[in-house]
């Protein structure tokens, strides 16, 4: 198993994400093997101060896509960057899974054009992590890449979503709900109105029917579906709660459950092989995250399961 990291990608990078690849393999029975995508000279100096040895190979890639340049155009002109050598190797198969924290956008192109959609998959989607009250947790999906959406493509996040929950959260039977403005069918925008047949009718997941913001937090849905611009701003919402509760030294089990840092990233559902994306802020602790979410998903064969499932359809 090889897993790609972007070593240059992030805020704190390169010496966070070094800090994450030694807390993964101190903390690893069985690491995989870590590529490290990055400035040579500078992670060398980096791996001998942390005294890292085995596990990793480092491909060189001297250029850096910064957070506020265009992906598109920087993707296309900066080939050696940490990001296009990341998904070279991806595509090619000499790595099973890619990370990074650095430019969202040139993330998602890369995604979508270096490794592509799954067959019959539309649109992919990223997701995110709900704490529920009791314990429990749920997945959010869309959170922003897809602002507008057809009834059809809500319906294929419910099935992407419904894998991730089962195979990678461990939820047998993951219950969908269509976030709404109300409970009852037929309530809703025209986008959701038309969704809920679709979703009643797709015997690949377990729909439960529409919940509504209160319910976000409570054990009612374990899979929640919904456009990117309304996904996005209830993930926004929640970091929002999560840095009041930092900034007012409330401190409690739950509210500690919102740290973006204890899942890592953010995977994007949908596409052939896979790819996590990281918060630009992330640290040490984010990166060991995201490598273990990487592994977990290549060991469970998500994607594999993804395109079987589409391939039905």
């Amino acid at each position: 198993m090889n897993i790609g990291l972007d070593i240059m990608g992030g805020d704190f990078a390169p010496r966070e994400a070094v800090k994450g690849v030694q807390l993964y393999l101190t903390e690893s029975k069985s690491p995989a093997s870590l590529f490290l995508f990055g400035d040579e000279p500078v992670l060398h100096e980096l791996l001998k101060e942390f005294q890292i040895t085995e596990h990793i190979k480092v491909v060189h890639a001297p250029q850096v896509i910064g957070m506020n340049e265009h992906p598109t155009k920087a993707l296309k002109e900066k080939q050696q960057s940490s990001i296009s050598v990341g998904f070279h190797l991806l595509a090619t198969g000499n790595t099973d899974a890619f990370i990074s924290a650095g430019n969202t956008g040139a993330m998602m192109v890369g995604a979508l054009f270096s490794i592509k959609a799954i067959e019959g998959v539309q649109r992919p989607t990223i997701g995110t992590i709900i704490p529920k009250e009791n314990g429990k947790t749920g997945l959010l999906l869309d959170v922003g890449l897809n602002a507008d959406c057809k009834p059809e493509n809500l319906d294929q996040f419910a099935i992407l979503g419904s894998l991730y929950a089962q195979h990678i959260l461990g939820i047998d039977s993951p219950r969908v709900g269509l976030i709404n403005i109300g409970e009852e069918e037929g309530k809703g925008n025209l986008l959701a109105q038309a969704s809920y047949p679709l979703l009643k009718e797709n015997k690949e997941i377990n729909f439960i029917g529409n919940i509504e913001g209160r319910d976000l937090l409570l054990d009612k849905a374990d899979v929640m579906v919904c456009e990117g611009f309304t996904g996005n701003i209830i993930l926004k919402f929640a970091e929002s709660l999560f840095s009041v509760t930092q900034d007012k030294n409330i401190h409690h089990e739950y509210f500690d459950r919102f740290n973006f840092e204890n899942y890592g990233g953010t995977p994007v559902l949908g596409v052939a092989k896979p790819v996590i994306i990281g918060h630009g802020i992330s640290k040490a602790k984010s990166f060991k995250n995201m490598i273990l979410l990487a592994q977990k998903m290549i060991e469970t064969d998500l994607m594999g399961k993804m395109k079987i499932s589409f391939q039905t359809k």
